[in-house]
């Protein structure tokens, strides 16, 4: 086999330009599963959130914009052949990262840098996204293969792993884990499961299944010839049995697929890894083989769904500029509202800022008397727009701060994405305050409600600096009223129940 000349400059222009692809093409498998999914879907709250998740998809891939404003952090598959020669000065770790360099920087369409370096000390931001986590194999052939990814902290967050005994029941452990993992990894999507190996090893082969095509339903279709396949058809028919729906609102898709793979382990071992893969799942593959930097070609429009972006009339409307807690205690779990005016934002970094002032008796930078605080890490802007991409990140990160936010500096709602925990909900109902969520995999079309923004306190934080919105008709979703009644417990429960029945009718 003849030598393949693999130049260096290739190597990163294709990590580069992969990255750039994935933030704004969904996979078209699938974009077919939600399609699938969304025309399936008989819950009123799950149908709508699909609605906009598609919506959004379609809207990034025409204005080549993120599909979700946490753009990941960047993994990279690589198979290296053995009869690669490389023309290179750089090692291949320095390449791909010098691909993820350029990639997020691209003044085009920036990418949101949310790699922190010394993360249990200063947790400092790399700036530039890098580095990359990347998994080598060398092969035999001459190309140098990558499936390269931009995987979401919330979903990653959502991570398990377990060794079990050998005889205990992989099903009856990942249908206990897969509750608890809550909405913060943004359902509907992927499982990917890794059995076997080391606890490293299934970690490893978890992540890797995802990368996998959808085709749950062609598995469907001619039944399962092995014992994974088995195993893939009851975690998917059993996970979604669950109820817990698009968003975690509750309905009938909580998974689009199920991935299983597995390696020999120990005799006394039993290592098992779930990883889930979220509404904004991104990945893409490419071969290099000395004639170039690798070609993406752009998908079918055709493929999107066209769907009208319509709440309807039975949505409330909300002047921000004069709410009250009068009014904030009059909306119920599961209203829809349409946010208009100054919305405050926050996430970890700033809530952990403002609480050592308000611990330490100084004053707040901000008042937060009667506002809302979105809990949001936007995308840097480009060209004309207000902002970037602007989807909410998951709330229960907050939980921790909730109480003291609410009891200590006159706020009075929070929107973000996924359940609030109890002690959250509890302080929720103390403070006769309310939590909403907006659509986790919709950044962008959220930010087509943002009409002016600023940065207000801790410009030091970059994205997660506290900015002030002014929005309008910003659609979000009651989650938690000030009764504490929660759309993330009612409507996982009420769905189950449904999908139970459906099956015990068929069984009779």
């Amino acid at each position: 086999m003849s030598k393949t000349i693999i130049r260096q400059e290739d190597l990163i222009q294709s990590v580069a330009d992969a990255l750039q692809f994935i933030s704004y093409y969904h996979p078209l498998d699938f974009i077919r599963a939600m399609r699938e999914a969304w025309e399936n879907e008989e819950s009123p709250a799950a149908k709508a959130a699909l609605t906009q998740v598609l919506v959004n998809s379609r809207m990034c891939a025409i204005g080549k914009r993120p599909i979700c404003q946490d753009t990941g952090i960047v993994i990279a598959f690589v198979e290296v052949g053995m009869d690669v020669q490389w023309e290179a000065g750089m090692s291949v770790d320095e390449m791909i990262n010098e691909g993820v360099r350029r990639g997020y920087a691209n003044p085009d369409n920036v990418l949101r840098a949310s790699v922190l370096e010394d993360p249990d000390g200063s947790r400092a931001n790399t700036r530039d996204n890098t580095p990359a986590v990347i998994h080598y194999k060398v092969v035999p052939g001459n190309t140098v293969s990558i499936e390269v990814a931009a995987k979401g902290g919330g979903s990653e967050a959502k991570a398990k792993f377990a060794m079990l005994n050998p005889s205990d029941s992989i099903v009856d452990w990942i249908l206990s884990v897969v509750p608890t993992m809550g909405a913060g990894w943004c359902p509907p999507g992927l499982l990917g499961v890794g059995i076997g190996g080391t606890p490293e090893k299934a970690m490893v082969l978890a992540k890797e299944s995802m990368m996998d095509p959808i085709d749950i339903h062609e598995l469907k279709a001619r039944g399962a010839a092995n014992h994974l396949e088995a195993l893939r058809l009851e975690l998917f028919e059993k996970v979604n049995a669950l109820g817990i729906g698009a968003q975690g609102l509750g309905g009938l898709t909580t998974l689009l697929d199920v991935k299983v793979r597995e390696y020999p382990t120990h005799a006394a071992n039993k290592p098992v890894a779930v990883i889930p893969n979220c509404a904004a799942t991104r990945h893409v593959h490419f071969t290099l083989d000395g004639s170039g930097p690798a070609v993406f070609t752009p998908p079918d429009l055709s493929e999107w769904p066209e769907i009208d972006f319509d709440l309807g009339d039975d949505v409330r409307r909300v002047n921000l500029d004069t709410l009250t807690p009068e009014e904030v205690a009059g909306w119920k779990s599961g209203e829809t509202l349409l946010l208009s005016g100054k919305l405050l934002t926050g996430r970890d970094a700033a809530h952990k800022k403002l609480v050592d002032l308000i611990e330490a008796g100084e004053d707040l930078p901000v008042d937060f008397t009667n506002r809302i605080i979105y809990y949001v890490g936007p995308v840097d802007p480009v060209r004309d727009e207000v902002i970037g991409p602007a989807g909410p990140t998951t709330a229960t990160r907050m939980d921790k701060f909730t109480r003291t936010m609410l009891e200590k500096t006159g706020l009075i709602g929070m929107v973000g994405k996924a359940e609030r925990g109890d002690a959250a909900i509890d302080a929720i109902r103390d403070s006769k305050a309310a939590y909403m969520i907006a659509v986790g995999g919709a950044a962008y079309l959220v930010a087509k409600a943002i009409t002016s923004s600023r940065v207000v306190a801790f410009e030091e934080l970059g994205m997660e600096a506290i900015h002030e919105f002014e929005v309008k008709d910003m659609p979000v979703t009651v989650a938690v009223d000030a009764t504490g009644a929660s759309v993330h417990k009612e409507g996982p429960k009420v769905w189950s129940a449904r999908i139970a029945e459906r099956i015990d009718a068929v069984s009779v």
